[in-house]
């Protein structure tokens, strides 16, 4: 994950990341740049779900799924992922809200001493819902949004999930739970940006997460659907503008990006080009966060219990959570995961070739999913051959 507004407005440093780098009580804004063995957990707590999203990785529809986790098994999961130190526990689906225990398990996890976090379509928060998440110590609540009201209403194959959507995010903030927008790019939607900023400046949302294509579930279908490296590029200096406007306006958003890291070298070079006084502080923070984190700071937990390295790479199981607790199958340290822990000397192609490889990685679930090989260069990069070879601060860098 990619902290634009941290890297170009300055709202984090590193000093303070270095304060807090090994510590058990990482504030949440700084938790991208933290060290240890103490992953973020990504549970999909049920493949249910009330629409049937175009870009979904897990394939989920309205219909119930058998051999999920029961609450006894979860709230033994939830309870071994506090003794463990896991920071966050985001609970997602599927749709999270469709399963009936889920504020008895959000509940629990604030009790252990993890950050619960939701990501919901939205479209099921009513005002008693947004109560109870509230009542439940959810500390965020993520809401997808794909576009404007037409665009949303078709990517989610539902008339009226946008009005739905929004009146969530209005219900969840009117109870004083941080929410935010995510927002899964491609050529469908790429003109909608815009729009979606503007929904976040206009409604007081205080975080924005642009997520790029990740080929997996029915978005492997849609691999020809990505935008192009230009298209890349063009976005990614748009939202390095806009992220420095809204700040400079006084519009309280936080903006990040993830699942592609060339995001972080692209912006070095923006910010060695039009803020080199920020130069120093972004490539030491760049380096801290380390790169794509499957399989070290970044887990995933299907809702059989099965845990995988993250939750776009369902075809790669390291253990069951029914049969063995997280903490032991993350920490056995597998080959696999000793592997993507040290993938910079693994890499073949471009990205074995990038001399900024160690905070970039590309994805390996791209790279599979195209070339048939997990080390192979990430078909989704748009550096330039230049910016793949030139280091950090070596030149002056060319205006982006």
């Amino acid at each position: 994950m990619i902290g634009c507004t941290k890297l170009l407005c300055g709202t984090a440093t590193v000093s303070e990341a270095i304060r807090y780098r090994q510590s058990n009580e990482v504030p949440a804004h700084l938790l991208q740049f933290s060290d240890g063995n103490r992953p973020l957990v990504v549970w999909n707590v049920t493949k249910r779900c009330n629409l049937r999203c175009v870009h979904c990785y897990l394939e989920a529809e309205d219909r119930g799924y058998g051999g999920e986790l029961t609450t006894g098994e979860a709230r033994r999961f939830i309870t071994d992922l506090g003794a463990m130190g896991v920071p966050v526990l985001l609970f997602s689906g599927g749709e999270p809200l469709l399963r009936d225990d889920i504020f008895e398990l959000g509940g629990l996890a604030s009790e252990k001493g993890l950050r619960p976090v939701l990501s919901t379509n939205g479209t099921l928060i009513d005002t008693e819902t947004a109560a109870r998440i509230k009542a439940s110590r959810f500390e965020y609540v993520g809401v997808s949004i794909d576009g404007d009201e037409e665009t949303h209403d078709r990517f989610r194959r539902q008339q009226g999930a946008f009005q739905k959507a929004v009146r969530g995010i209005r219900n969840c903030l009117s109870q004083g739970v941080k929410t935010g927008i995510r927002f899964t790019i491609s050529r469908e939607n790429v003109k909608d940006l815009p729009a979606v900023l503007d929904l976040v400046a206009r409604e007081g949302i205080p975080r924005f997460c642009m997520y790029h294509l990740v080929y997996s579930g029915r978005g492997r279908q849609l691999a020809g659907a990505d935008i192009s490296a230009a298209e890349k590029r063009d976005v990614l200096s748009y939202l390095a503008r806009k992220t420095i406007d809204l700040h400079r306006s006084g519009v309280e958003v936080e903006i990040l990006t993830t699942d592609n890291h060339a995001d972080g070298v692209f912006l070095q070079s923006f910010v060695e080009a039009q803020l080199p006084d920020r130069a120093h502080q972004v490539r030491e923070l760049l380096n801290m966060h380390g790169g794509c984190s499957a399989g070290g700071k970044f887990a995933n937990v299907d809702p059989q219990g099965n845990v995988h390295p993250c939750q776009f790479w369902q075809d790669v199981t390291l253990g069951n959570v029914r049969e063995t607790e997280f903490s032991r199958i993350w920490g056995e340290e597998s080959d696999f995961l000793q592997a993507l822990r040290n993938k910079a000397s693994h890499l073949k192609g471009r990205c074995g070739r990038c001399v900024h490889n160690s905070v970039c990685g590309g994805c390996r679930v791209r790279a599979e999913a195209i070339h048939g090989d997990i080390w192979a260069e990430d078909p989704a990069c748009y550096l330039t051959d230049e910016e793949i070879t030139r280091p950090f601060g070596s030149s002056p860098g060319e205006p982006v």
